[in-house]
């Protein structure tokens, strides 16, 4: 068992920020693979499915991002999950817009919602960490992360979405430098 989680922030407000680009992932990841109709459990948003021989659940949490690993332990304790099998899609500032970076484990880099996973379920995961880039000049990083994508970004942002979803099984086998050398490079 599989359980790939997008970070983001669940108001409609949030929707097209940057911060919310892990929910969106999800989304991709669930039309691509015919996972099931989203289903409110676990305080989020569950889908479930197949994806090879995989079995797979993908969540989108609603207890807003500070609090995503509230969400994250409730589901892996409930499915008996290890958390080794635990793949986090979510925003990165001191990764360049558009270009990814998957790692197992490590730092939050002071990320409020890998903060949340690390205390509740510790740190033994993996990370794919999607660019979104610094403020330009002296900008607020908040404010940076909970504005909108341009539209420039947002079409750059269908394109990264279909690489990862077309990469997906190399992720599923746990080849995380291959899968982001794979993306970065389509």
């Amino acid at each position: 068992m599989i359980l790939f989680v997008g970070l983001g922030n669940p108001s409609p407000d949030n929707e097209d920020n940057r911060h919310n680009i892990g929910f969106k992932i999800i989304d991709a990841i669930n039309q691509e693979f015919s996972l099931s109709k989203q289903k409110p459990k676990f305080k989020g948003l569950l889908t479930t499915g197949n994806i090879g021989n995989k079995k797979i659940y993908a969540i989108k949490p609603l207890t807003f991002m500070n609090n995503s690993g509230i969400c994250i332990r409730e589901l892996i304790e409930y499915f008996k999950i290890n958390s080794e099998n635990v793949i986090v899609f979510h925003d990165d500032l001191d990764v360049d817009f558009g270009k990814i970076k998957a790692k197992f484990g490590g730092s939050s880099a002071g990320h409020n919602g890998i903060e949340s996973i690390d205390k509740f379920i510790g740190k033994d995961y993996s990370r794919v960490r999607i660019g979104i880039g610094k403020p330009n000049g002296t900008g607020d990083t908040v404010d940076h992360v909970l504005k909108d994508f341009n539209e420039e970004e947002k079409q750059e942002l269908e394109n990264i979405t279909k690489n990862i979803t077309s990469s997906i099984p190399i992720l599923l086998d746990k080849k995380l430098d291959l899968f982001s050398s794979t993306v970065n490079n389509k």
